[in-house]
């Protein structure tokens, strides 16, 4: 059967979904044009066309999972609720215990933004709008008067790296501490944080109520 035209912006997405997937079974340093390009079926230099080199296509997957994460995580944040449930949902969402899937692409990432300038740049990018999008709800609890945080852009920081933390330890070492642990440590950093009573560990990927 013959294969379906795709727009430039259709094709760009599909080769992004493929690469993706080939770094998640792969890893990004392993993966090559020829996986992606056999896993839909089309000639490596299709891909090359799109994307003129491996290292840009890694960069541009990596940039495109994360921001499906971010999109989730500021659709978590702007729900119409208080500041802390909204927060809560988020970190726990956000939590390697959680539903968030872009863990092991995200470690993947860090690893080989040590040797590429261009994935260093997409994901220090990402990594502050992660932080900013937290911190801009902290800053609303307090302003609302629900918490006290007398710094929200550092309450971010930390959390954020407790959390990318955590995932290392769940993601590569596994069994060096056990998801309930590690939930319960993220339920106390956050209430150590804005001074709030310690909510008890949910089930994981459990979300707060709208």
């Amino acid at each position: 059967m013959a294969r379906v035209r795709l727009s430039v912006a259709e094709r760009r997405e599909e080769l992004l979904r493929a690469a993706i997937e080939q770094i998640e079974a792969r890893g990004a340093a392993a993966v090559r044009i020829a996986d992606v390009a056999a896993a839909l079926g089309v000639s490596n230099a299709l891909v090359l066309y799109h994307f003129s080199t491996k290292e840009k296509l890694v960069a541009a997957a990596f940039a495109r999972a994360a921001e499906d994460d971010l999109a989730h995580l500021r659709g978590l944040l702007g729900r119409r609720t208080t500041a802390l449930r909204r927060l809560r949902a988020a970190v726990r969402w956000y939590a390697p215990t959680g539903q968030a899937k872009g863990w092991r692409l995200w470690i993947e990432g860090w690893a080989v933004s040590l040797r590429e300038p261009a994935l260093r740049e997409v994901a220090r990018d990402l990594d502050r709008a992660w932080k900013a999008a937290l911190a801009e709800v902290i800053a609303e609890g307090v302003t609302a008067g629900e918490f006290g945080c007398p710094d929200p852009a550092a309450t971010a920081l930390r959390l954020t790296a407790l959390l990318d933390g955590l995932a290392v330890q769940l993601t590569s070492y596994g069994g060096t501490v056990s998801r309930v642990r590690a939930q319960e440590w993220v339920e106390e950093a956050l209430a150590r944080e804005l001074g709030t009573p310690v909510e008890p560990a949910r089930a994981t990927g459990e979300d707060e109520p709208r």
